[in-house]
């Protein structure tokens, strides 16, 4: 059973602990964060121990290490990690810039142990069967994705400032959904966006309402839509054309009752957040990267894919700043 120390006790770092901990064939030991009592108060709730993240890196009785801290810590971490022979699943991005990713994945290569990127979505169980049945041939050939992504609200903009912009932070999550869901590399993005959600979001040099159109070199399209405000909710939908038909994932409703009158049908609205959506995903993603540490198997998303998915960022970042479509470049 791997023994697994958590770097990041925030938000994100809470959610994978409960999946650590639950899970039949992994062991929570050891937390760390920069907020000690932070760490201190995840670890006491799991009966693990607050420690720091050197500690836990070069201790030899931990065999994986989650890393969840702040997107600036991801490569580094991930290299000392691998390094100290460890697996390793780390959330996305792998790093804001392209070029220290690339470096990142050439390191860890180097040492040969396996790292997975959290690209949590893949994990959703509507979103796998979509992709399962897709593969299967059950439309065809696809031939046109198109993906919504709407957060209820938007961040803060002293978030937004660190973030490497909707792009890198927001988007990156469907660039990664649309090149597994089409098998592999766009050949060339063109995108575009404004700020009109909140002017402080512009000020910052962000944008907080965006569109980008992925290109195939065998025609395929992908068509992907985001917004840092939908009222209603979290809007996260899928829609695959193929030659032979459709597959759709629809949003996933905070209940199941819908009311039916001669004014018409009323449902509920989707579940407010990535928390409450992705739940089951987060906790599926852990089982598919304890399953792969176990058996030898290759990582469900690997650190490839993840400089993949920031590559795709980085030309849709350039796209909108120059107003042309970019070539995808790895």
């Amino acid at each position: 059973m791997p023994k697994v120390g958590l770097l990041g006790a925030g938000r994100i770092g809470q959610v994978h602990a409960v999946n650590i901990a639950g899970h039949q064939n992994s062991e929570l030991v050891a937390v760390s964060d920069i907020h000690e009592d932070a760490a201190q108060a995840l670890a006491a709730k799991y009966g693990a121990a607050a420690r720091a993240s050197e500690d836990i890196l070069k201790d030899d009785g931990i065999d994986v290490v989650l890393v969840a801290t702040s997107t600036d810590t991801h490569a580094g971490l991930i290299e000392a990690a691998t390094a100290a022979g460890k697996a390793v699943l780390c959330e996305k991005p792998v790093d804001l810039s392209l070029a220290r990713a690339k470096a990142c994945l050439e390191a860890a290569e180097k040492t040969g142990r396996p790292v997975m990127v959290g690209f949590n979505r893949r994990f959703d169980p509507n979103f796998s069967a979509l992709k399962r049945a897709a593969d299967a041939g059950e439309i065809g050939k696809s031939e046109l994705l198109s993906v919504t992504s709407f957060d209820p609200a938007p961040p803060p903009v002293s978030y937004v400032k660190v973030s490497g912009g909707l792009f890198r932070d927001m988007m990156i999550h469907d660039f990664d959904m649309a090149c597994w869901i089409m098998g592999g590399a766009p050949q060339k993005v063109f995108a575009t966006g404004s700020s009109i959600v909140d002017p402080e979001i512009g000020a910052a040099g962000d944008v907080d309402t965006a569109a980008v159109t992925l290109s195939w070199a065998d025609g395929r399209i992908a068509v992907i839509k985001n917004s840092r405000r939908a009222v209603y909710g979290y809007d996260q939908r899928i829609e695959l054309l193929g030659a032979d038909g459709l597959l759709g994932a629809k949003n996933v409703l905070e209940n199941t009752v819908e009311k039916i009158t001669v004014d018409g049908n009323v449902s509920a609205k989707p579940e407010y957040f990535f928390l409450e959506r992705y739940m089951r995903a987060y906790a599926a993603e852990w089982d598919a990267f304890v399953t792969a540490v176990e058996t030898g198997k290759t990582m469900p998303v690997t650190l490839e894919e993840g400089v993949l998915a920031l590559a795709v960022a980085d030309a849709a970042t350039l796209s909108h700043q120059t107003g042309e479509a970019v070539p995808v470049s790895l």
